[in-house]
């Protein structure tokens, strides 16, 4: 739903490179890579600068933040070819490619969330501000789910959360849910939550072909989640 910008990104990239097999083309300079990094980065700008100047998105945005809670689960849609990557490891819903757990924080939601790539080179577990995580900057859209737990379990998420924060914990580049040193956007989620509610089935990994893992939709198309809010960028 929230894909259509993105895929024709990806349209045009898979396009490209399908042509240039197709007619054997061999680069032998990286002249053609860089142009066309460089048209597909203009269109990105262009893009971000649209969605960022439509009063209706941030309009939505700021609703929307209104509603946060502490103990609520956030996603979003990266405006990337790396996020579109990413909304494929969800088997149920592949709607949205990040994810974190929000604390309302001297009355403000702050949002604690495991993120590697550029955006966040030391790739240490962040704090952002919800606007910030939300920005239309740099996403399509996002989605705020919120779980049966009570104010105890809420309470004990945050301790559990705060530790890991002040821990350092690093992104998990090779997504391996049996290490617990280091965290993907989703795995955080589901061990933080596992761990508050005592109860290790409460979010369940899924297996695909020999491989475990806890995808973004894992975390909110189960019986302990309710979407609350979903926004599209225009």
């Amino acid at each position: 739903m929230m894909r259509g910008k993105k895929q024709s990104i990806v349209l045009v990239t898979t396009v490209v490179v399908l042509a240039c097999c197709a007619c054997g083309w061999y680069i032998k300079d990286d002249l053609y890579a860089r142009y066309y990094n460089h048209r597909v980065r203009e269109v990105l700008k262009q893009r971000s600068s649209d969605r960022m100047q439509n009063s209706g998105n941030l309009v939505a945005e700021d609703s929307c933040i209104r509603l946060l809670q502490s103990g609520d689960l956030v996603m979003r849609t990266g405006a990337d070819v790396i996020s579109y990557m990413l909304c494929q490891m969800n088997q149920e819903n592949k709607t949205y490619s990040h994810c974190g757990l929000v604390m309302i924080e001297n009355g403000y939601p702050f949002v604690y969330h495991s993120i590697g790539g550029e955006d966040n080179p030391d790739e240490v577990l962040r704090r952002d501000p919800a606007k910030f995580f939300f920005s239309p900057a740099n996403n399509l859209g996002f989605g705020i789910a919120r779980y049966d737990a009570d104010s105890q379990h809420i309470a004990r998420l945050h301790s559990v959360v705060q530790r890991l924060y002040k821990e350092k914990h690093k992104f998990d580049l090779k997504f391996d849910l049996s290490t617990d040193d280091r965290f993907y956007c989703a795995e955080f989620v589901y061990k933080a939550m596992n761990e508050a509610m005592k109860d290790s089935r409460y979010i369940q990994p899924i297996t695909r072909n020999g491989f475990t893992f806890v995808g973004v939709d894992n975390l909110f198309c189960n019986s302990h989640a309710k979407v609350i809010c979903q926004i599209e960028y225009k």
